[in-house]
């Protein structure tokens, strides 16, 4: 876990204006956050849009990403679903060459039990030829993973490494803090959560403000890993309200809005997301006004 450690950023798939992918655009973010000095690069995660992605433009991302960040930092790529089956299929038919992991995320809609979410993983991990971290998102999968059922994947399967914890209960991410085994990474799914749970033993974060604002995000993780909690506790406040704006009509929307104000890629979302209202828009607006004159 220690290439995990510190902050990950799930980067956005940027779209032109007739709905194609912009990867002058994603050359770009991927600058501005190697520039920004994040640990490592999520691509086809919930921010990337990957749902609504054809299986040739996931295979175009990874090969566009992994060219260009060119071992700079390493790369964890997205794959998941609720086909079981399916997601083998996608293991199988991919190249692994520079990609250091995978995110893979709860199986949605279908409402499997903790036995049928423990199998899922297990099966994954059995063929996956790097590292998987799982991912726990109920609030988009309707599907929690409980912490037993995280701690048994664990202890009982060597190529399982860690979690991104996004359930916003930090009773659950503290119960598997203290029952995982040492080799086993506890990464932060929410922004707002960063330093509580790094303050509980967590390892980072999988970022979406980070996109937009790397070189805060970083030095926020930074100096929280280093128990450093009053200059993390300072960037937090000053960017409380940016973060608040990420989610405010969702994500991407909110995130894409930022990076269009900061001139890197274009405000286009592919349906059924839309970009922010004109209202929310322009608090974004002046949110960074207010940090650039900061």
């Amino acid at each position: 876990m220690k290439k995990f450690r510190g902050t990950g950023v799930a980067i956005v798939t940027p779209f032109k204006n007739d709905s194609s992918i912009d990867f002058s655009a994603l050359g770009r973010v991927i600058q501005h956050v190697t520039d920004g000095g994040v640990n490592y690069i999520v691509v086809l995660g919930t921010t990337g849009e990957s749902v609504v992605l054809t299986k040739e433009e996931k295979q175009a991302l990874i090969s566009y990403v992994t060219e260009i960040v060119d071992g700079r930092v390493p790369v964890i790529a997205g794959m998941g679903g609720n086909n079981t089956q399916e997601v083998i299929n996608t293991i199988r038919q991919t190249d692994f060459n520079g990609i250091d992991g995978i995110l893979s995320v709860a199986p949605y809609y279908n409402k499997p039990t903790q036995r049928g979410i423990f199998q899922h993983f297990k099966t994954i991990a059995t063929w996956s030829p790097v590292p998987v971290i799982i991912y726990n998102v109920p609030g988009r999968t309707g599907c929690n993973i409980s912490a037993d059922t995280c701690l048994e994947l664990a202890h009982s399967c060597e190529n399982i490494i860690g979690v991104k914890e996004a359930s916003g209960d930090l009773c659950q991410i503290m119960k598997i803090i203290r029952g995982k085994p040492e080799n086993f990474g506890v990464i932060s799914g929410d922004d707002l959560l960063t330093i509580p749970i790094i303050a509980s033993g967590g390892i980072g974060v999988i970022s979406v403000l980070a996109n937009a604002f790397p070189a805060a995000c970083s030095e926020l993780v930074g100096n929280a890993l280093k128990s450093n909690f009053k200059s993390a506790r300072e960037i937090q406040y000053r960017y409380l309200e940016m973060t608040e704006l990420l989610f405010a009509e969702g994500n991407p929307a909110g995130v894409k809005a930022m990076l269009s104000t900061l001139n890197i890629c274009l405000n286009n979302l592919r349906l059924p997301l839309v970009p922010v209202s004109r209202q929310t828009m322009t608090r974004i607006q002046k949110a960074i006004e207010e940090l650039n004159k900061g």
